[in-house]
């Protein structure tokens, strides 16, 4: 944290207080440079109605402009003799009630430490703009009969209809607004403004959320039998909830095991001593599903994910500080969802990537769940079919309570796993379709036998990249050193990553050839070549091209469910936590996708992505099998995958990361410097990274320090970026020396640089 600071009057004034005398200091962080924290003093009018997690306004600087901030402590301080200016007064509150528990306060300071990240930033992302704003809210008046009018009531004298009107006020077990005390008195809106001039009704002013009229009713399961193994994991997480101790127990169960079963018993636990749980699932695509079999179990369950609008996303927020919501569900940011009686969190497919936040604060909702849990001492449930291995290096080293669910519920087979060699397939036939001769003959049987299949491809668009065969010209997004994506659907050349798009070319841009290649495949592509082939078949495409719209999953799901769907074809949004018991074939177009990405994890990413997608089949009484496309059969991540052997891959895979020192053999932070000048972003990169390893020479020589060097993708919306990687045993030093060395490193102008604890991003 920055060393304390205070703004003073553009006129310093000395102390006007006796020597022993406090006053009331409140400490405010600010959302934007300069972000503080800064000491301002409470002013009388204000010192009964500021309190911590409160917005304030504040005058900032010589000029003394007025900005918002957050006020994170309130304490009486006796001025010091070196203090000898007078502090500046907090001008007025912005929010009336605090916005946060004291819990969470202190979550988002450790936050701020830990992610070297502003304490107002952390707290701008943790409170969505909706509360922020009260979206949804309108301004309500409410009156009521002070005590010493309502004490002298039949002594006033006063015209029929305003005498009337008091007499109903009064007589009301709550405040009535106008409208209702008009309906209720029988009379117009007139004698109660009279009633208000003479300060004979009290006038109170609030801000009230709309009303959204009923939910949905869902029709009520009751809960199901468990197994052996599901019992142990059971009895395990009750263990923990009736001892009230932080504790994290990670089910490692395959696919289709009953995992959600196990936390749904659990939080009836929970909710039955009138206490509340969060559940955390990793894709929006996944929420619409949890959602349905938690409301079909729970009365109140509330839903934060990124696809509600302000005014929703307020209206849940309002309803789980209420107390009333007995379950949360929700992607990452759920894990700040307010519950005033927390008593268990779990965390979904925890492997999963998308729990790491990629801006500012760039949090992973596992570890901030996991300190969350340790502050408010409740128990963490971390499930997987494919631990990260992080996760499961901490519960082999016996820090998280290893439960093990080794079978399917009612014993069900695992779904055989064969892999087609892409690389005899390319010899030996003409066609250069995306679907091999055997996956082929798969699909055609799955239909004849009224199966459904999924079909994975993690990329999406038509073609996935355009180049000229005469110059070798690649058509690339002038912005980022990324080429463009075909999409078919508008005939446009694409950038995924600025959303940059031209009309796709239909000649060389470079040098005119009339022959320029389309080449690579996305889900466009395949979805095309599926209706070809199958052409009775009913098709749905699931990639963030066709899911934009609010209820599109839930639509496509529903859709896929009930039947109307033969054939699924999609990105990685299909390929976990989904269970459709017709499933009966599952292919991977190819499995190579992420594999040789200049990336230590891609191994791990693979491995997942593939055992997941395998376990959307055989969940059924009619069992199951999956075909893996792969340049690469013989690699050990998907020769493990083939098999649903976790343990295999981890034990390959871990003594390779312990050899290097890449996580979990060690804590890495990753550092990303951007600017619109490739030689200045250099220079301030090699500059930062000198002073950076000059802290490490003398305090943590046993550190290690990569760059810097060109990020994989060199160039990002206009910026060019340079990246370095810090490795330790000691993340908690690593941050300090890397927060003191760069206190005062002051970049060129237009030059950024970011700081990523605990990066997944390696591109």
């Amino acid at each position: 944290m920055a060393k304390q600071q205070e703004l003073f009057d553009s006129e310093p004034a000395p102390w006007e207080l006796d020597e022993g005398d406090d006053r009331l200091i409140a400490t405010i962080v600010l959302p934007e440079a300069p972000f503080g924290p800064f000491d301002y003093a409470v002013p009388e009018a204000l010192r009964s109605s500021l309190g911590p997690a409160m917005r304030v306004r504040v005058p900032l600087g010589r000029s003394n402009r007025t900005v918002i901030g957050y006020c994170v402590r309130v304490a009486n301080q006796v001025p010091s003799e070196s203090r000898s200016h007078r502090l500046k007064d907090v001008q007025s509150l912005v929010d009336h009630a605090p916005l946060l528990a004291t819990s969470m306060l202190r979550l988002t300071e450790w936050m701020s430490e830990y992610y070297l990240c502003p304490w107002g930033q952390v707290l701008e992302a943790v409170v969505p703009a909706g509360v922020r704003h009260q979206a949804g809210t309108r301004e309500v008046t409410y009156l009521s009969v002070p005590t010493n009018v309502a004490a002298r009531l039949t002594q006033l004298k006063l015209p029929r209809k305003q005498a009337e009107a008091l007499r109903m006020l009064a007589a009301s077990a709550r405040p009535l607004t106008v409208a209702e005390l008009s309906k209720a008195a029988k009379c117009t809106a007139a004698p109660i403004k009279e009633l208000q001039r003479k300060a004979l009704v009290r006038s109170d002013t609030c801000r009230e959320l709309k009303d959204f009229g009923n939910k949905p009713t869902v029709e009520r399961d009751q809960s199901l039998q468990l197994n052996a193994e599901q019992q142990i994991a059971l009895s395990k997480t009750l263990d923990a909830l009736n001892s009230q101790r932080a504790e994290t127990i990670l089910i490692f169960g395959v696919t289709g095991s009953g995992k959600t079963e196990v936390y749904m018993q659990a939080i009836d636990e929970v909710v039955s001593f009138g206490r509340q749980a969060i559940v955390l699932v990793p894709e929006i695509s996944l929420t619409p599903q949890t959602v349905s079999r938690f409301r079909s179990r729970f009365d109140r369950v509330a839903v934060l994910h990124s696809h509600l609008s302000n005014v929703e996303r307020n209206a849940q927020w309002r309803e789980i500080a209420s107390g009333r919501v007995q379950v949360v569900v929700g992607a990452r940011s759920a894990i700040f969802a307010p519950t005033p009686h927390l008593g268990l969190i779990v965390i979904d497919e925890e492997h999963d990537s998308s729990f790491k936040q990629d801006s500012l604060p760039r949090y992973h909702a596992r570890d901030v769940a996991l300190q969350r849990a340790k502050m408010e001492s409740v128990p963490v449930v971390l499930g997987s079919a494919t631990p990260s291995l992080e996760s499961w290096s901490r519960a082999k080293h016996g820090e998280f309570q290893l439960v093990e669910l080794e079978n399917r519920i009612l014993d069900r087979p695992l779904p055989h796993v064969g892999t087609i060699d892409l690389r005899t397939e390319y010899q030996s036939r003409k066609s250069r379709g995306a679907i091999s001769r055997p996956l082929h003959q798969s699909m055609t049987a799955a239909l004849k036998d009224q199966g459904q299949i999924i079909l994975l491809l993690n990329r999406r668009g038509f073609s996935t990249s355009i180049q000229c065969p005469s110059c070798g010209e690649v058509v690339k997004c002038p912005d980022c050193d990324i080429a463009l994506t075909h999409h078919r659907e508008g005939e446009k050349a694409v950038c995924h990553y600025c959303d940059f798009q031209i009309i796709a070319p239909p000649v060389c841009p470079s040098c005119q050839f009339e022959g320029i290649r389309y080449a690579g495949l996305g889900t466009q592509r395949l979805e095309a070549e599926v209706r070809a082939r199958f052409g009775e078949a009913r098709v749905l495409r699931m990639d963030s091209d066709t899911m934009q719209k609010p209820g599109s999953h839930e639509q496509a799901f529903a859709k896929f469910r009930a039947g109307e769907i033969d054939i699924l074809v999609g990105t990685q949004m299909i390929a976990k936590g989904l269970d459709f018991p017709n499933v009966t074939l599952v292919g991977v177009i190819n499995a190579d996708t992420a594999l040789h990405f200049p990336d230590f994890r891609a191994s791990e990413r693979t491995f997942q992505l593939v055992t997941q997608v395998a376990g959307r089949t055989g969940r059924g009484e009619r069992g199951g099998h999956v075909l893996v496309q792969t340049f690469s059969p013989e690699h050990p991540a998907i020769i493990a995958a083939t098999k649903h052997d976790y343990r295999m891959f981890a034990d390959q895979e871990l003594p390779i990361r312990d050899e290097y020192g890449y996580p979990p053999a060690s804590s890495m932070m990753r550092g990303i410097i951007r600017g619109p000048s490739e030689r200045m972003t250099e220079t301030f990169a090699e500059h930062l990274c000198e002073e950076i390893q000059r802290g490490l020479d003398e305090q943590y020589p046993d550190a290690r320090l990569l760059g810097p060097s060109p990020a994989p993708i060199s160039k990002l919306r206009g910026k060019f970026r340079i990246h370095f990687l810090l490795f330790g045993q000691n993340v908690e030093t690593l941050r300090n020396i890397v927060r003191e060395t760069t206190a005062t490193a002051k970049p060129p102008e237009d030059v950024q640089w970011v700081l990523d604890v605990d990066s997944l991003d390696m591109l």
